[in-house]
């Protein structure tokens, strides 16, 4: 085996004889993963997770995961002659994902729920049993890339910035990143996946990418929490700064940090901004655009990506993201203990809130350093 050349994949023994586990969304990324495996010669197997009540998904469109896609992940895997297997993830899905969410929502934070599914249940119970099936690895559609580095296996950014997903991934461990596989993430751009879907001839080569979080439908929180914890939008005080009710609101889960429109108070000579949410006293309290400016982020829960233990690093510079569609800006990190840190950004962020997502980023390449979990906003 040490002779044995590696194959595009990175292991030491020929397609045929390397099983691939393929996690299938419906949508076009995975499906093209799968396809351009199978067509490699890999023994791939296609999984897909059903995580929410089929009979509410199949009306839905916009999301991951739903009935449709389940559809149209076996109906790739028959397109290209490969076996395809639905498990039933609904209880772990909520008890991992959706309750934290609407926890999280009530207590003020911006949870960001695509994160704890790649950690809890895709890339942990997913990974689990792609083991069990006896798979040499585990490929995914995401957009990012993963690189051999002097120390193993290193994450990167995608090629494609515009497609990059690596504040999504900033928590998968070590022990995953060596058995995870991104066949997409070296690619210029979305073009050319959809060109390989049409080359497969696969029938989800113009399916649109999903936009909505799978069991948020239309993107209205506020309506699933509600349905989650009854009794969560009772109205309460809006109030500036100062603590002088300026008016009245209909549910704090209603308001997001850095919101301004559809606040329902008029007669102010400046615009206001929704600095903080106080659910204990039903308060949103709002104030000016400098009052939303964030320099000092509290981050714990880190998962750390780097070569040297986290907590030997002492102070650095790198660059962070607290937001998927902001590129990643310049900031100091102090190490707390191996877990927590103190995040200085260089220059001040506006909206940062409880339950972001803090990633760490290299500052002169694309290498993922990990992250961690903003633990107290405004």
């Amino acid at each position: 085996m040490l002779d044995q050349p590696l194959n595009s994949l990175g292991l030491p023994k020929p397609p045929s004889k390397t099983r691939v586990v393929v996690a299938m969304s419906g949508g076009v990324d995975s499906s093209v993963v799968a396809a351009v495996l199978k067509d490699e010669g890999y023994d791939v197997v296609g999984v897909t997770l059903q995580l929410y009540d089929h009979g509410a998904a199949l009306a839905k469109k916009g999301a991951c995961c739903a009935g449709r896609d389940i559809h149209d992940a076996r109906r790739v895997a028959e397109t290209m002659g490969f076996p395809h297997y639905v498990l039933d993830y609904e209880n772990t899905f909520r008890e991992a994902v959706i309750e934290e969410f609407a926890d999280a929502y009530l207590a003020g934070a911006t949870p960001v729920p695509c994160i704890r599914c790649n950690e809890r249940v895709k890339f942990k119970d997913l990974l689990a049993t792609a083991k069990d099936l006896d798979a040499d690895c585990m490929a995914t559609g995401h957009y990012i890339q993963r690189k051999m580095g002097l120390a193993g296996p290193e994450l990167h950014m995608a090629a494609d910035a515009n497609r990059d997903q690596s504040y999504f991934l900033f928590s998968t461990t070590p022990e995953q990143l060596a058995y995870l596989r991104f066949p997409l993430g070296h690619l210029a751009s979305k073009a050319e996946t959809r060109a390989l879907a049409l080359r497969y001839g696969l029938p989800v080569a113009d399916k649109p990418d999903s936009q909505d979080i799978c069991f948020v439908p239309n993107g209205d929180y506020a309506a699933v929490i509600e349905k989650l914890r009854p009794g969560a939008a009772d109205p309460g005080e809006i109030v500036d700064l100062e603590g002088n009710v300026l008016g009245t609101h209909r549910g704090v889960i209603h308001y997001t940090i850095g919101q301004r429109k559809g606040l329902g108070i008029g007669g102010l000579e400046d615009p206001v901004y929704v600095v903080r949410l106080d659910p204990a006293t039903r308060r949103v309290v709002v104030g000016p655009k400098a009052a939303l400016a964030t320099r000092v982020i509290p981050v714990r829960e880190i998962n750390w990506l780097g070569d040297a233990p986290f907590a030997s690093q002492g102070e650095w510079h790198c660059h962070v993201k607290v937001r998927s569609t902001r590129p990643p800006r310049p900031a100091v990190i102090r190490p707390l203990s191996a877990t927590e840190a103190e995040v200085e950004l260089l220059d001040p962020e506006d909206g940062v809130s409880a339950g972001q997502a803090c990633v760490f980023y290299a500052p002169d390449d694309s290498r993922v350093f990990g992250g961690g979990w903003v633990w107290r906003g405004r």
